[in-house]
């Protein structure tokens, strides 16, 4: 049995229709059942939340295999970013151990360390160190450069802000990225599972260019067929726009300043996607992969 979290999510979503398709016997560890939409019916269901330690004790049970794709890059009402990344992922981790699973697959980030600047990366390093010291047969970290897909929530973002004449983007939009497509991920994620990945313990994903924070934004925005002139707003403008955002709409703010920050950090690997090509697969560019 393997044990899927985030399976609603962008990679997650592509990864059970590979597993079912393949006859893989999985677990998904859900808030709520209907989120899986038809593929409830295809999985073994336990329903919990990373917040709720006893939910992953039952999760475990019986899994050889854990692949831990959910992750939070916002506070949300009952837990905090480095209690759902970092301590959730650490008694994950544990149980798993305890429960007798063999290997244990996480997401991380290309960036993630202890002295980065954004809670998230610095939860995510925790994270990778509890899967570490839990003394797994086989562990693999895996750290994804930004991954992207037509629906996914930074494509909405911005379908919905060019009805502006100008799209506005956080800071000078100077960091760098190696965006990867969530489809090539959730081939990479099942030649790993397949036993084709190179006897290394953390993989780094990244696709075959390197884009600045613009250049992904006017990408994403031509692929929407929406090009619009862009206006780099002051990062403490941004700042401040965010948390009072946040502030005042709670949970419901379209977006927080924990988000925009990670759009500060450059996550680029100097393997490109040597990683992903040893697992067989080609990442594809976004102009190639968003298509017209």
């Amino acid at each position: 049995m393997l044990l899927l979290t985030g399976a609603t999510g962008l990679v997650g979503t592509a990864l059970l229709r590979r597993l079912t398709a393949a006859g893989e016997p999985v677990r998904c560890l859900v808030r709520d059942p209907r989120a899986l939409g038809a593929q409830r019916t295809d999985v073994d269901v336990a329903v919990g939340d990373l917040a709720d330690p006893a939910s992953l004790r039952e999760a475990v049970d019986g899994a050889t295999t854990v692949v831990h794709l959910a992750a939070a890059i916002r506070d949300q009402p009952h837990a905090t970013i480095e209690e759902l990344n970092a301590r959730a992922t650490a008694q994950l981790a544990q149980a798993a151990r305890r429960a007798g699973a063999e290997r244990f697959v996480l997401f991380s980030a290309l960036s993630a360390g202890p002295h980065v600047r954004t809670r998230f990366l610095r939860a995510k390093a925790q994270a990778e160190e509890a899967v570490a010291a839990a003394g797994f047969g086989r562990h693999v970290i895996v750290a994804p450069s930004i991954i992207y897909d037509r629906d996914d929530p930074f494509m909405a973002l911005l379908r919905r802000m060019a009805v502006l004449p100008v799209v506005p983007v956080s800071g000078r939009g100077r960091a760098e990225y190696q965006p990867i497509w969530a489809q090539d991920v959730a081939d990479c994620v099942v030649a790993l599972l397949d036993g084709r990945a190179p006897g290394r313990d953390r993989l780094e994903l990244a696709g075959p260019q390197t884009l600045t924070h613009t250049e992904i934004v006017r990408t994403m925005l031509a692929a929407a067929g929406r090009p619009r002139p862009l206006v780099h707003v002051p990062t403490p403008v941004v700042k401040r726009a965010l948390r009072a955002g946040q502030a005042l709409l709670g949970a419901r703010t379209p977006a927080t300043w924990d988000e925009a920050e990670l759009m500060e950090v450059s996550m680029t690997t100097p393997r490109g996607a040597a990683d992903a090509q040893e697992l067989g697969v080609r990442p594809r560019t976004m102009t190639a992969a968003l298509g017209p």
